[in-house]
């Protein structure tokens, strides 16, 4: 009963994805999923609406912390991980984006495979999902008309937008049109460029997770939950197996990760893969001396710029300011999956910019290596993304009930150039790793945070916005530098974008862990498959690039081991 074909760490999106990918290939190979969580099979924990505070259920959620950030006052920022059947696609914020053709040209570029071009990438995302493309009766078609050709229907994700929405939200997007932001009508079609209507990780009310992409029974597949792995069992350089809690699972085909970005090193270090000098201070017999491991850290972050707004331009205090009518509402949710909960900060605005002069003009820009800055000039790649009515009175605490009417923008910065790292801090395999993702470290992130700031002030502060406004409750003092940094340092947090750990790259590339097919440079049998691979941090919310890298390993394994 503890051996199987392939062993796979992790349910995540991308674990989840792999194991589906495997399991349900021609062959039927034995597939172990494990999971480190619970099962959390409760239905309430995927209401729509409160996708926004699942985070805050602790037995959900690794509960990881950064190191306090020196370029940010010294602040630890929450860095939350998902600790259950589907990992972080149970805990995140629902945004279902898949960033720019041009990321996935450049992750093909640099590892020299077209695996990961457009093309095949797109073909995946279409297999993957079922989209949902209807908007409510009256929606005119510039906010949302996604071309079916750029979908799948038939995918166990389902995806799309919500039935109902804020009755400000297209009022608002007017504001982007008028002030000069495009409006883009289907921010999933490889070019994300100008305000859309977000595509959630929803369907009819319910959050979807990676857990419906293993829902099925299937005798071929089985899922541990409550089985966190500390080490990959090794014979010499093959790994045979992996250690949860004092049992052993054996594979006789493949051990492979996907445990995120900020596990698999620990996994790996524990296991005597990694960095030499750090595993000898923590007395960690090194089986082979890998220093890539746990460096290359890259996240996406962001701030709120929050006013409270008339009575009359929301409707959210009625609903957030009575209990009575969320227990309703409730209720209702769990009747038929409609009402306010299928409704209020289901349905946002999301569109994602490029900075020109102001930024490609800047000498920070300038100093960036050629590679790079011909990056950020391709058509597709943004430089900053901007979402509205995000549900901010959860995360301050003692909100005021009379401020419930507020409207809520935050501003996200893309295409950081900082580098943080995760290190060993103990010997003991069940101790976190030290997190330092060096937000704001790098002088080209600085530059960017203040003009994607700067820029957003093109709506934050434009007469057709500020008419319904009451009062500034979270705002930078002024808009000089100093004053637009000085905002980011003290507001700052991680997307939980978290990226580029365990990094792919060509054969003999010293930065790389893996090669191209997620091998494990160096040692046999062992693959890693999630975002801590992914060699570009794409321009998106990365769930869905996490979903798509779990199913480009299924195939290369299913191709690989003759499976189909």
């Amino acid at each position: 009963m503890s051996t199987f074909d392939f062993v796979i760490v992790g349910s995540g999106p991308s674990g989840s994805a792999l194991a589906a990918g495997l399991a349900n290939s021609a062959a039927k190979p034995r597939v172990l999923l494990l999971e480190a969580g619970d099962h959390n099979e409760d239905r309430n924990l995927r209401v729509d609406g409160q996708r926004w505070i699942t985070f805050q259920n602790q037995s959900m959620n690794w509960g990881y912390k950064t190191t306090p950030q020196s370029d940010c006052n010294d602040r630890e920022i929450d860095y939350s991980r998902g600790r259950c059947m589907g990992g972080s696609s149970a805990i995140n914020f629902g945004v279902y984006s898949v960033g720019a053709r041009d990321d996935y040209q450049e992750w093909a570029r640099i590892t020299g495979d077209e695996s990961y071009a457009w093309e095949n990438i797109q073909r995946r995302f279409k297999e993957l999902e079922t989209f949902h493309g209807k908007t409510p009766d009256g929606v005119a078609k510039k906010y949302a008309d996604p071309k079916m050709e750029d979908h799948g229907s038939q995918g166990p994700l389902h995806v799309g937008f919500a039935q109902e929405w804020e009755k400000d939200l297209t009022e608002l997007l007017d504001v982007f049109e008028q002030v000069g932001f495009p409006l883009n009508p289907d921010h999933n079609s490889g070019n994300p460029i100008g305000m859309s209507v977000l595509i959630n990780s929803a369907h009819k009310g319910l959050r979807s997770t990676a857990g419906d992409l293993v829902k099925d029974k299937l005798d071929n597949l089985t899922i541990i939950t409550g089985a966190p792995v500390q080490r990959v069992l090794l014979e010499a350089t093959k790994a045979v197996g992996v250690e949860s809690n004092g049992t052993k699972y054996f594979a006789t085909k493949e051990v492979i990760l996907s445990a995120g970005s900020l596990n698999d090193p620990r996994i790996l270090m524990h296991s005597g893969i990694g960095p030499a000098a750090q595993l000898e201070q923590h007395n960690i017999p090194v089986v082979l001396d890998v220093p890539a491991v746990g460096q290359g850290l890259r996240d996406h972050c962001f701030v709120p710029m929050v006013n409270t707004r008339s009575e009359t331009s929301t409707g959210r205090k009625a609903f957030y300011g009575d209990k009575a009518a969320m227990d309703a509402a409730l209720k209702q949710w769990q009747e038929d999956g409609t009402g306010p909960w299928a409704k209020f900060a289901c349905e946002l605005g999301i569109g994602w910019f490029k900075l020109a002069e102001q930024l490609v003009s800047s000498p920070e820009f300038k100093a960036l290596p050629t590679d790079e800055q011909r990056y950020l000039l391709q058509e597709t790649v943004p430089h900053y993304e901007i979402i509205t009515h995000f549900p901010v009175h959860w995360f301050i605490p003692d909100f005021p009930s009379e401020a419930l009417n507020y409207s809520c923008l935050l501003v996200f910065l893309f295409n950081a150039q900082t580098r943080g790292e995760v290190t060993l801090q103990s010997s003991d395999p069940d101790a976190p790793l030290s997190f330092n993702p060096k937000f704001l470290a790098h002088p080209f992130d600085r530059r960017l945070a203040i003009e994607a700031l700067r820029d957003s002030f093109r709506i934050i502060k434009h007469e057709s916005y500020t008419k319904d406004n009451v009062a500034e409750m979270a705002m930078p003092k002024g808009d000089s530098d100093e004053d637009l940094l000085e905002y980011w340092r003290q507001n700052i947090s991680s997307s939980w974008h978290m990226t580029g750990t365990v990094k792919m790259g060509k054969k003999g590339d010293p930065d790389a862990v893996v090669d191209p097919d997620f091998k494990v440079t160096g040692i046999e049998n062992l693959r890693v498959t999630d975002m801590g691979v992914v060699p570009v941090l794409v321009n998106a919310h990365v769930q869905a690039v996490a979903y798509v890298t779990g199913a480009t390993c299924a195939e290369k394994l299913v191709r690989e081991y003759d499976l189909a």
